[in-house]
């Protein structure tokens, strides 16, 4: 994970950008000129409560909103108006909220599933093969229903899957929910793992400690308004962050 904060919304070394963003449900104005960035081997998180926006930043990212003003940019290129399947083969995949595991088919076939848009079967084998390194509990159910596995094991799984598709940056929508306690903080450490190999990640979460925990650095949002950015240390230690967010007075 990088040392320095990387704070330039306008890099041309970013993966994944929004430049001024603003989106709108008919007359509701949800994101309001949002800047952010992600860079490569970064793992970045975005706080804040509900209705604050974050959902609608993962989905602006992937192209299920479009914003009304502002670039989405991917690797340099402005992908406003391209579809999810364009992001999805240009380097950008989601680990959803609650998994959405196709619960009636294998492991080994929701794993396929992540490479549908591949051709190359020597990377495909060698990819499933570090999934399997990743997460040997895996391994040991391919031929199992998803649906019969246990919260913990259905996350391993949806980001297996993700993984399969290859990314750049990794999107993860609430990571931590539906886990039990105990193995939330094992959750955490996979992601951490997966960054340290150099995946860049952008992470929604709602439990702070833990994202803050393992982050580079974090936005927060408020009514679809970015209010703090800065490093993950900074925003442990700033006193609103941590009366708004982190449980203290």
């Amino acid at each position: 994970m990088s040392d320095e904060p990387m704070s330039n919304p306008t890099s041309p070394s970013a993966l994944l950008e929004f430049r001024g963003v603003n989106t709108h449900y008919g007359a509701v104005h949800i994101l309001k000129d949002v800047d952010l960035a992600i860079y490569p081997g970064e793992l970045v998180c975005l706080l804040g409560g509900n209705a604050s926006g974050k959902t609608t930043t993962l989905k602006t990212l992937l192209g299920m909103v479009i914003p009304t003003s502002g670039e989405v940019v991917l690797d340099g290129e402005v992908v406003n108006h391209q579809p999810t399947s364009y992001r999805v083969a240009n380097g950008v995949t989601m680990v959803p909220e609650n998994r959405r595991l196709f619960k009636r088919l294998s492991v080994k076939e929701n794993l396929m599933l992540g490479a549908y848009l591949r051709k190359d079967k020597d990377g495909i084998e060698a990819d499933l093969e570090h999934v399997y390194e990743l997460f040997p509990r895996v391994k040991e159910r391919l031929s199992q229903k998803a649906g019969t596995l246990s919260g913990g094991e259905q996350q391993m799984v949806a980001i297996g899957r993700a993984l399969m598709s290859r990314p750049k940056v990794l999107l993860m929508d609430e990571p931590s929910m539906g886990l039990a306690p105990a193995l939330v903080q094992q959750n955490f450490e996979l992601i951490q793992q997966i960054n340290d190999e150099g995946m860049a990640i952008f992470m929604v979460e709602q439990n702070a400690n833990m994202a803050l925990s393992i982050a580079d650095r974090g936005w927060v949002l408020q009514t679809g308004m970015v209010v703090l950015n800065d490093t993950a240390e900074a925003l442990l230690a700033n006193p609103e962050m941590r009366a708004a967010y982190l449980g203290e007075a």
